[in-house]
């Protein structure tokens, strides 16, 4: 099982479903990977089509199944409004090392209700191969001599 780096590019939304009746809404994502999570900033008034163009970092593992990102409208007054969630299958990451930035599903009750644009990168974590203090001469093979 690999670990390593999952970078997250949040590029935006469009078509969203606006949950705002009297003024565009004011999107923001929760995405989530297993335990972590991180919250976007909110797109103050871009309503169906926000553009956040933020990075995300989690440390994972190659056998996470899935990223969620679940889209919300913050509202001053009242509880934030759901807008949808996409779910995104990390396996093709996992084998390509990085997904170009591509538009995902938005769901909302089982109903297409949007898309979000989602940039993936995956970076192995690596090992160090040999102990602390060793040196690379150490491992035999001939050293030049001295005279």
């Amino acid at each position: 099982m690999a670990r390593g780096t999952l970078e997250v590019l949040l590029v935006g939304a469009k078509g969203l479903e606006n949950t705002d009746f009297l003024s565009n809404m004011d999107p923001y994502a929760i995405i989530t990977c297993r335990t972590q999570e991180h919250k976007s900033s909110v797109a103050s008034g871009k309503g169906s089509d926000p553009e956040w163009n933020e990075t995300f970092v989690f440390t994972v593992s190659d056998d996470v199944p899935e990223l969620l990102i679940k889209l919300l409208d913050s509202d001053g007054v009242s509880a934030d409004d759901f807008v949808g969630e996409a779910k995104i299958p990390l396996e093709p990451l996992f084998l390509e090392g990085s997904v170009p930035p591509m538009s995902y599903n938005v769901v909302k009750d089982e109903e297409y209700c949007g898309e979000i644009k989602i940039g993936l990168k995956f970076t192995r974590e690596r090992r160090c191969e040999r102990g602390f203090g060793e040196e690379e001469e150490s491992y035999g093979g001939w050293k030049e001599s001295s005279y």
